[in-house]
């Protein structure tokens, strides 16, 4: 079997692979550059528009961002809508919402109080919204009975804007990544599907690639973008055998019409890793609210696919004494072991309505069960990374770079809008490797604001 040679493989066909592969097409002199997906199509995954919040996470409602986290998801959130602006795909797959953070009780309108104060400086657009502006902004925040005749009892105070891009649907911006780079001249850009990479060993100064359907590739440089099954192919190759993965599935559910004419997110328990619930309009639901994301600890590395991800995750997880001492120290909270407790409940038919909606009014007083479905099909999993070493939860991104031209992404939220940011980091250790020339002023010209 005749064996396809690349400078770069990247394995893994959701947003972060294609947005590296978009990157080395039109940002370095590489003559070579391929994707390995192993299912039939692009974005089928985490990346899904469905498995996800459609979220352009910039830092200013997230009350879990500290400010120095803020800075550098804005600078990379920008580069989602730069690139969606320079290909036209604007009010096509980006689109501009309200959103706003907003504080319940004495003590969370405090919170965003100070908050704002902050936090302006960095994003000036931000605006305070008293309870008198969410009437008009936001309606159904404010009132306790379906028939608007009564307010709820709680102060509510929100900090927001009606003036930026918000909504991204990312399984279609994986697409239009992979498109673009394809249009770019004097580089092969080959995409694979059905290409499980199962094997990766280095042969001499190359990496030979094998796929379970018996496909071999060679490359100089590989890139694994494969969410959790990147942890799985470095264990595999014997690197990073001091984290294990923690798979979190998230769930969402939707309601019977539009409730919400932008995004609310909560304020953050700061004792729970996870992302407080929030709603959305979805893009791909007619505008209707979706409710979540849950946080349920999953035995997968992939939702909805069954297959063999059940075995790689208990490979994957790496349990030992130090796995279960994370875990254990994680449990003893009673703030996180009620809220795993209760997203596991969130999942059971006949309970998980009455449950959930208890934890959505604080955002719609007015929500009953009947206005509310579980969303069947939508959520992904997220690998939540687990370091053996500092016996903790690492929260956000995790990558290995063993150096000799390989490397391994871990990516959960906010992945999606870091992904051209992220891409950015693995081009110049690309470049470096391989002696490219990686240009960067075309690079921070198109895709950053100049105060970046």
């Amino acid at each position: 079997m005749s064996t396809k040679h690349y400078q770069v493989a990247i394995i893994g066909g959701g947003i972060s692979g294609a947005a590296l592969f978009y990157e080395i097409a039109r940002y370095t002199d590489a003559k070579s550059v391929c994707i390995l997906e192993k299912y039939d199509d692009l974005a089928t995954l985490n990346s899904k528009g469905t498995s996800n919040s459609q979220t352009i996470h910039v830092g200013d409602i997230e009350t879990n961002y500290t400010l120095e986290k803020a800075k550098i998801t804005k600078r990379t959130a920008k580069m989602i809508e730069k690139f969606c602006l320079q290909y036209g795909l604007q009010d096509k797959i980006m689109f501009a919402h309200q959103k706003m953070a907003l504080g319940v009780g004495e003590k969370e309108v405090e919170f965003i109080k100070n908050r704002y104060e902050e936090f302006k400086e960095l994003f000036p657009y931000l605006e305070l919204w008293d309870k008198e502006k969410l009437r008009e902004l936001e309606p159904l925040l404010v009132y306790a009975d379906k028939e608007r005749t009564k307010d709820r009892p709680e102060p509510i105070l929100a900090m927001g804007t009606q003036s930026e891009y918000t909504t991204v649907d990312f399984g279609e911006m994986t697409k239009e990544l992979v498109k673009a780079a394809k249009e770019q001249e004097d580089v092969e850009t080959d995409v694979y599907f059905n290409a499980r990479v199962d094997e990766i060993e280095k042969v001499g100064d190359k990496y030979k690639l094998t796929t379970t359907s018996g496909s071999v590739f060679t490359a100089d440089f590989v890139v694994v973008n494969a969410g959790a099954h990147s942890l799985h192919l470095a264990h595999k190759m014997g690197y990073g055998k001091h984290m294990g993965s923690l798979s979190m599935a998230g769930s969402f559910y939707i309601t019977n019409g539009t409730y919400l004419n932008g995004k609310v997110y909560m304020v953050q328990n700061p004792k729970l890793p996870f992302a407080a619930l929030h709603g959305d309009p979805d893009i791909l639901c007619d505008g209707k609210t979706r409710f979540g994301p849950t946080a349920l600890a999953l035995a997968v590395l992939e939702r909805y696919k069954g297959g063999k991800s059940f075995f790689e995750c208990l490979k994957t997880m790496n349990i030992g004494g130090d796995t279960i001492k994370i875990f254990w120290d994680l449990l003893k909270d009673s703030d996180i072991r009620n809220y795993v407790f209760r997203n596991f409940l969130f999942e059971i038919p006949g309970i998980n309505k009455g449950l959930f909606v208890k934890d959505a009014r604080k955002i719609v007083p007015s929500l009953s069960t009947e206005d509310i479905e579980y969303a069947k099909g939508f959520g992904g999993v997220r690998p939540q990374v687990l370091d053996k070493k500092e016996q903790k939860l690492m929260l956000g991104e995790a990558s290995i770079n063993p150096g000799g031209g390989i490397l391994f992404n871990m990516t959960p939220s906010p992945g999606a809008t870091s992904c051209l940011g992220n891409a950015e980091r693995d081009i110049k250790i690309v470049a470096e490797y391989l002696n490219l020339t990686f240009d960067q002023d075309k690079f921070l010209d198109e895709l950053t604001d100049k105060e970046d």
